[in-house]
């Protein structure tokens, strides 16, 4: 499910392979891709739930921008997963609210 070939950015460079924690199961990525990729490439499609009506969201606009990809990342919710790159050993939980899903 990853991109092989950007039309524009061309072949993404891969890090390592790792384990990260979500949501207290384990799952791999490439070290230095977002958080988001990884999850997604692992068939997770719902990063958050709104504090309101706990309508589920995902990955939207992949640039940083808006919250729908927000989650709660070595225990700083709020933390945008379309940007931020994924390290070894690394803690994300799903967020409901502002708080995670597992409080």
């Amino acid at each position: 499910m990853r991109i092989t070939h950007h039309p524009i950015l061309g072949e993404p460079k891969k890090g390592k392979k790792v384990i990260f924690n979500f949501n207290g199961k384990n799952v791999e990525g490439y070290e230095g891709e977002p958080i988001a990729v990884a999850l997604m490439n692992a068939g997770v499609w719902v990063h958050r739930y709104t504090k309101k009506k706990h309508d589920p969201r995902g990955l939207f606009c992949a640039i940083g921008r808006c919250t729908d990809c927000v989650m709660v990342v070595d225990g700083n919710i709020n933390t945008r997963t379309c940007i931020t790159p994924l390290t070894e050993g690394m803690d994300v939980w799903q967020q409901d609210g502002l708080q995670s899903v597992n409080q």
